[in-house]
């Protein structure tokens, strides 16, 4: 893998000099997941961050009673495993790849603290990034105490496909690495439960979806 050519395509990493990608890129190491498995558990130390450059991970934890419970889906450039920046030592979640081999850039947090030291622009990026993350897990929790299953669902995949949709016509499509379980688990209900909703979303012509993607017909009379 050509590591300079990746991180240069994560938006976060923008205000990086060229010669500071070049640095970064020598002290990163790439690492290989085969789906299904764990890139990292819970209570292990959190001393590096994880750029994804492909397939696709879910990062959660698992209530006591053992259910997985998916805090988000993270796909190709974006970043997670992020809190050791924010002075967290051992991991509160655990991420796994999900259906397909996961590849990814692991950056020590102490490798990466100094350019966010140098590199005002780049440490704001950061900020901004643990604070989106902040409101959307705020939102993920009034979503499941305040909506009904259904509109959760519908809310997840309007926001999904408004930053990953491809638009199609006036169709949107969507394509995801993620089964009907590991949605369940997003929104707090069971697989039969997000499987009646989603097929009652298709017999109403408002998506079509098979294993891989799905379709919405019209993002705005998705509701």
């Amino acid at each position: 893998m050509d590591v300079l050519y990746q991180l240069r395509q994560f938006p976060i990493l923008s205000p990086m000099t060229l010669q500071e990608l070049e640095e970064l890129a020598r002290l990163s190491e790439v690492r290989t997941v085969h789906k299904h498995t764990f890139i990292y558990l819970a209570d292990e130390p959190s001393d590096y961050l994880c750029f994804l450059v492909q397939g696709s991970a879910k990062v959660g934890i698992y209530a006591p009673d053992g259910r997985e419970i998916v805090r988000s889906f993270q796909h190709p450039y974006t970043i997670f495993g992020e809190m050791g920046l924010a002075g967290e030592s051992k991991r509160a979640e655990f991420a796994s790849a999900m259906n397909q081999d996961v590849r990814f850039i692991a950056v020590k947090t102490t490798h990466f603290r100094p350019f966010m030291e140098r590199n005002f622009t780049l440490a704001q990026n950061m900020l901004n990034h643990l604070g989106e993350r902040v409101r959307r897990a705020e939102r993920h929790w009034e979503s499941l105490i305040c909506k009904d299953v259904r509109s959760r669902i519908v809310d997840f995949l309007k926001e999904t496909a408004g930053q990953r949709g491809r638009q199609v016509g006036f169709e949107t499509l969507l394509k995801h690495g993620f089964t009907q379980q590991d949605l369940a688990n997003l929104v707090g209900a069971s697989r039969q439960t997000v499987t009646s909703i989603l097929n009652e979303l298709r017999k109403s012509n408002l998506i079509h979806f098979n294993r891989n993607s799905i379709l919405i017909r019209d993002l705005e009379k998705l509701n």
